[in-house]
């Protein structure tokens, strides 16, 4: 059973002033909080729904969230799950930001923001962590995942190709398992794969 109306908003602004640590830090919670704690929504809906958000253009967390606020409780729920999860952050950096830039010669200060830096790094590596547990379960995705780091830091193929690479070997492996029944099968979802690669030159602008 899901929440109500009033759970979901006071969850959803709780997230907004505890998602730290940029998008690895924040789709963790997420995935703690709504998965793993309270049970809202079932790990593979989620993680597939994670995967969409990462080849839409803009800020997968953000998106994931809006997502996860639709799936509650539609469209409102959705535009509810965005506001809360993007004002609380705004007011925070804004925060932030004024300090730093009144104060941030301040040797007190200074310290302050690079003790930050190391908590912000073990932040993202514990998320990082998490989630890998959580999608590579095969060892062709162990195997994706470590040449699309090398080819990312070498800078030797663009995003969107390792994208397409990944997804046709994902399709390719999963004609060899067992066939669905035709009432399960679905159409490969093509207008949307055409979509995200057309927008996809627009994500930096």
């Amino acid at each position: 059973m899901g929440p109500s109306r009033r759970e979901a908003f006071r969850f959803w602004l709780k997230l907004g002033f505890i998602s730290f640590g940029g998008p690895a830090g924040q789709i963790a919670i997420m995935h703690r909080e709504v998965v793993e704690r309270r049970r809202w929504i079932a790990d593979g809906p989620f993680m597939h729904a994670l995967n969409v958000c990462m080849l839409l253009p803009g800020p997968e967390a953000l998106q994931l969230a809006i997502w996860l606020g639709w799936r509650l409780h539609g469209t409102a729920g959705g535009i509810v799950a965005g506001l809360c999860f993007i004002l609380p952050a705004m007011a925070i950096l804004l925060g932030l930001s004024f300090v730093y830039a009144m104060h941030g010669t301040v040797p007190l200060v200074a310290a302050a923001l690079t003790g930050l830096q190391a908590t912000v790094i073990a932040l993202i590596a514990q998320a990082l962590l998490r989630l890998a547990r959580r999608a590579l379960v095969h060892p062709l995705h162990w195997l994706l995942a470590v040449a699309a780091l090398v080819l990312m830091i070498g800078r030797l193929a663009p995003f969107p190709l390792l994208l397409a690479i990944a997804a046709l070997a994902g399709m390719l492996v999963s004609r060899g398992a067992v066939a669905p029944a035709p009432s399960e099968s679905a159409a490969f979802p093509w207008r949307t794969l055409i979509t995200g690669f057309a927008l996809w030159p627009h994500r930096r602008r």
